[in-house]
């Protein structure tokens, strides 16, 4: 039984009492008095006392989740069906196919013919997406990624529902309707759009401690990547692989981009928002139409119940990674994503992803979120899609022979033929295959049939602080100042004063930082903790990104700010030079039509100055000549395009005659830094390509950000 630790009357006078009691894995219960209303009683649907609204039912704390929890099938099965036909979460997405060649069989461990036969390339359709908000919202929203996976094997459809981020925001599925309830805009009120920003979300976040792990990385650069292409992908659970004997081995799923990682900052993100708010579809589709498709690795963590039981945390805790310097990311192939889609709704907006969709060779573990997940995109996918036979749809069949006595529904599109449609039957027909069909994992459960969570999943700050220990000082202070702001949007003080509590569990330095942000007269009490956090465990770099730069320029788009009059040499030269690399480059100029370059030669431009701002790009060029810098040093727009791309710590090339625009743009001579580089002539272009090759020059923000460096220093962050 869950130990009481207090009662509250929650935030407001007319709130019920209640009392607070923590379960065995340090989740919150808030119980109702016994002696209290009976309308502050939860009950279901049908009006049955909810006796445990945190906790599946399941064989023993560990095992596997139970059918006869009709609470938790309400509980899902309502919020499945809560959107018409719009997708729940994820609404906004963006697809493309591409292909999968296996580079390294795994015949020691699975009998998948996608993971043993080396060489063969499996179809697959992949759809990138937020979570929080609707279908046309914004692209650039602090938000996890969908990095949803269909591969068409020769076995049947397999689908990895992945994300961009390793960990998720809670244990167990139970708690998925209210997690997103709270992060979507207040039902009474519908807003705040595709933001965390606000007090529901932060207040079940702070009542849910299990989910400081996720939030650490939501509050990183992780939540808002430049590009699709630039983003990892996770499968987040444990799964298990299975041989031809029904031996098991634990294996995670990782994506790693072959372009490295990048990320934008908030600031940068906000405008982009406001410049072209579908940023990163426009910049997939572009990339795949120029002939430039991404390409990632498919890697495995791989290993057994000797390393599983001596492991610091539990490997069927979703809030849980298990870092690349214990076990290493085994890259066994890669997909290339090089198929854009014909319609749009036909098959980005059809396509159905389950996580119960596997092949032989590749089975499940007892993860309570996973098992949840397994019931809750079928039943999702019959709401949307308005019936069982949402497979029929092109996007969704398998590439492979389907042979069954399924039948009807709604939209069917084929049947059984002939007389018989069940089985056995002395007709003919399909049947059964022992050899080649699936097999489950012979798992021997034993235990009693509990709502529990193991407390083996109590520890919440380890690896909360390891992840934010393995950061760049750049990026600690993106995630305090991602903090302060989503923080300083919540109106009432407790819900701020509960996530620092929390933060002193993670990193003391941490919570000063946000605390002297929020103006917290004085730091709380670090929040009562269910597992003492491990101060023990080591950085580690494959959480960074920028200790992970790709060091290069390829992939990447340079805009190029040209005048009338404007040093062809040069353009021609920074052109020439970005092809070859290859990346992308755009001409601005100040008419649509272009510009008259020094030597007669017309530069086309892709943009208008007023429409072309520099959050675009990743790196940009000043080549204008004197009268065309004068000019432009009247315009605010060239002001702004100029001081954005400071302000957002990017290179900058420019001719002798843009130092003007530079000034006017607020960037005085004394603040010239190693991040603009001056570009006399073509000589110039390789050093300033190389030096682009950072992505950002990350050491002029502790210059231009004082009160942040202040914190920083104050707070002795590194």
């Amino acid at each position: 039984m869950p130990k009481v630790i207090g009662k509250d009357t929650g935030a407001t006078s007319h709130a019920a009492e209640f009392e607070t009691r923590l379960g065995e894995a340090g989740e919150l219960h808030q119980v109702a008095s016994e002696n209290g209303d009976e309308n502050a009683v939860l009950t279901t649907q049908q009006g049955v006392p909810v006796a445990d609204d945190q906790n599946t039912l399941r064989v023993g704390a560990r095992g596997p989740a139970l059918l006869e929890d009709f609470h938790f099938r309400e509980k899902i099965f309502h919020f499945d069906h809560e959107r018409i036909p719009e997708r729940v979460v994820h609404a906004r997405g963006y697809g493309v196919h591409g292909t999968f060649t296996l580079k390294e069989s795994l015949a020691e461990f699975t009998r998948a013919k996608m993971l043993t036969e080396v060489g063969e390339t499996t179809p697959m359709f992949v759809r990138f997406s937020t979570v929080i908000g609707n279908k046309g919202s914004f692209d650039l929203a602090r938000d996890v990624r969908g990095f949803a996976v269909k591969f068409y094997t020769k076995e049947g459809n397999w689908d990895i529902v992945a994300n961009n981020i390793p960990v998720f925001f809670i244990q167990d599925a139970i708690k998925f309707p209210d997690m997103v309830h709270a992060a979507k805009p207040a039902p009474d009120r519908e807003f705040p759009q595709a933001q965390t920003a606000h007090d529901n979300f932060w207040d079940f976040i702070t009542l849910t401690p299990e989910s400081m792990h996720m939030i650490m990385w939501t509050m990183s650069d992780r939540a808002i990547p430049r590009s699709y292409r630039f983003m990892e992908g996770f499968g987040v659970h444990t799964f298990r692989l299975i041989d031809a004997e029904g031996k098991g081995t634990y294996v995670k799923f990782h994506f790693k981009p072959r372009l490295g990682l990048q990320s934008v900052l908030w600031n940068e993100a906000l405008k982009i928002n406001g410049a072209d708010p579908d940023f990163h579809r426009r910049d997939l589709w572009d990339a795949i139409d120029l002939g430039a498709p991404p390409i990632w690795d498919l890697g495995v963590q791989l290993f057994d119940d000797d390393f599983a039981d001596q492991f610091e945390f539990d490997v069927l805790d979703a809030t849980k990674i298990i870092p690349e310097e214990q076990i290493p990311v085994r890259i066994i192939g890669e997909f290339v994503l090089d198929g854009l889609v014909d319609n749009f709704f036909a098959e980005t907006e059809q396509v159905a992803f389950c996580t119960q969709n596997v092949v032989p060779g590749v089975g499940f573990t007892n993860d309570p979120l996973l098992q949840g997940r397994n019931f809750s995109y079928l039943d999702t996918q019959l709401k949307r899609l308005g019936g069982p036979n949402f497979t029929h749809i092109p996007i969704n069949a398998p590439r492979c022979p389907v042979h069954n006595f399924q039948q009807d529904g709604h939209m069917n599109m084929r049947n059984p033929k002939g007389r018989v449609n069940y089985e056995p039957n002395s007709w003919g027909g399909p049947r059964e295959s022992p050899a080649t069909g699936y097999r489950h994992f012979e798992a021997a459960e034993n235990g009693r049939k509990v709502q529990e969570r193991p407390g083996t999943f109590s520890d919440h700050y380890s690896q909360a602080r390891q992840f934010f220990i393995s950061q760049t000082a750049i990026e600690q202070k993106h995630i305090g100042d991602a903090l302060v702001f989503e923080l300083s949007k919540c109106e009432r003080i407790d819900i701020r004063e509960r996530m620092v509590a929390h933060l002193r569990n993670i990193d003391e330095r941490l919570a000063i930082v946000v605390a002297t942000g929020l103006g917290l007269p004085a730091l709380p009490a670090p929040a009562p903790a269910a597992s003492p956090p491990l101060t023990t465990l080591p950085p580690s770099d494959a959480l960074s990104i920028l200790k992970r730069a790709p060091g290069t320029f390829a992939g990447r788009k340079l805009g190029i700010l040209v005048s009338d009059g404007a040093p062809a040499a040069l353009v021609e030269a920074l052109v020439d030079a970005v092809k070859s690399l290859p990346a992308v480059y755009e001409i601005i100029a100040p008419k649509t039509a272009g510009a008259t370059l020094d030597d007669g030669t017309i530069a086309q431009a892709k943009q208008k100055i007023d429409g072309g701002p520099s959050v675009l790009y990743d790196a940009v060029v000043l080549a204008l000549s004197p009268e065309g810098a004068a000019m432009l040093a009247k315009d605010k727009t060239a002001k702004d395009f100029v001081s954005d791309a400071f302000a957002h710590c990017k290179f900058i090339g420019y001719t002798s005659a843009a130092e003007l625009l530079l000034n006017k743009a607020g960037i005085a001579p004394e603040d010239f830094d190693e991040g603009l580089i001056a570009l006399e002539g073509p000589q110039d272009v390789p050093v300033f390509l190389a030096q682009c090759g950072q992505l950002r020059f990350w050491t002029r923000e502790m210059t231009i950000d004082l009160d942040a460096a202040v914190f920083l220093e104050n707070a002795g962050l590194d």
